[in-house]
């Protein structure tokens, strides 16, 4: 019999939001919010179909193209495909297509990259200047902790992976509305990972034979408007689905000592430098285990996991 799933939690909504009550009153609580009513410039107004094409040229741009809404980076069921920009804003815009890779009604989905995505970070003033001229990030950082700015693009109905990022974001929703689903990172035990990727891919209807443990993940959600700034803190994890085509931008900064993130890291996505060697050194304690015959390699394991947890964990997190 399937497990019954926890309630569904609403994230928090917050008005007229400036730099000093989001410092002051959301950041602190380092839990996601909707923030509303944030000057954004132009681009609101300004980013229709025919504008994008048309001011973001014709430059080259790598696209995922999948078959199914459902995106799964674990298994990679998508392909990479290179379009010129103009092209892929009206195919990704479009329920059927006339002109297709793989069938008539496959999603598109951009993330922007650096100009060598192994030496360069995605930032929209340097990828999309033109663009990057009608839309006011929100600078609720030092300039120095910047990282990276993302412009993303998703077909209507493309949901993306459950991922955690290791940095604190916000994602601003520039045009058409999109549902986020959130878990803290308390629920990671949960989620059945891969890196830092969930193996769940449909978060409304889990198959719970399977992942049995996901129906103990507390579940929080928003709806994403046009004009929206979500609040993301680094290591919740979410999962998105456009409920239309839309467009938007992530905006990532750094809010650890610079000396805790990875020099050779230009996506976001790898794990502070401390956090990658334990799990290396806990790797090597674990192949190291398995010189023990199985019920002292059980024993020891959960004495570890003991250890681990008292030496670790906090009491303040919540």
């Amino acid at each position: 019999m399937d497990a019954v799933r926890s309630a569904v939690l609403s994230v928090a909504v917050c008005e007229g939001v400036d730099e000093d009550r989001f410092l002051r009153e959301i950041y602190p609580l380092r839990k996601p919010a909707v923030l509303k009513g944030i000057p954004l410039g132009s681009c609101t107004s300004k980013w229709t179909i025919d504008y994008l094409s048309t001011t973001g040229g014709r430059q080259e741009v790598k696209v995922h193209v999948a078959s199914v809404p459902q995106m799964d980076f674990i298994n990679k069921n998508f392909i990479y495909r290179t379009l010129p920009f103009d092209v892929f804003v009206k195919r990704a815009a479009e329920s059927v297509h006339t002109e297709y890779f793989i069938s008539k009604d496959e999603k598109y989905y951009l993330r922007s990259l650096g100009v060598d995505p192994r030496k360069d970070v995605a930032d929209i003033r340097k990828q999309f200047p033109s663009l990057a001229e009608d839309i006011n990030i929100p600078e609720f950082f030092e300039k120095d902790q910047f990282f990276s700015s993302v412009f993303r693009i998703s077909s209507p109905g493309l949901q993306l992976w459950t991922h955690y990022d290791v940095m604190d974001n916000l994602l601003i929703q520039v045009t058409g509305r999109k549902r986020v689903i959130l878990f803290s990172p308390q629920d990671a035990p949960y989620l059945y990972l891969t890196g830092d990727k969930s193996e769940v891919l449909d978060v409304d209807n889990p198959d719970l034979r399977k992942y049995p443990q996901f129906a103990k993940a507390q579940c929080y959600e928003c709806q994403l408007d046009p004009g929206d700034v979500l609040f993301i803190p680094a290591l919740w994890f979410h999962n998105t689905i456009a409920k239309e085509f839309g467009v938007g931008v992530n905006v990532f900064w750094k809010h650890l000592p610079v000396n805790c993130y990875d020099k050779t890291d230009t996506y976001g996505n790898k794990d502070p430098v401390a956090a990658s060697r334990a799990m290396q050194i806990l790797d090597r304690a674990l192949k190291t285990l398995e010189e023990l015959p199985d019920e002292y390699r059980d024993f020891y394991a959960r004495r570890m996991v003991l250890r681990i947890q008292s030496k670790s964990y906090s009491n303040h997190y919540k």
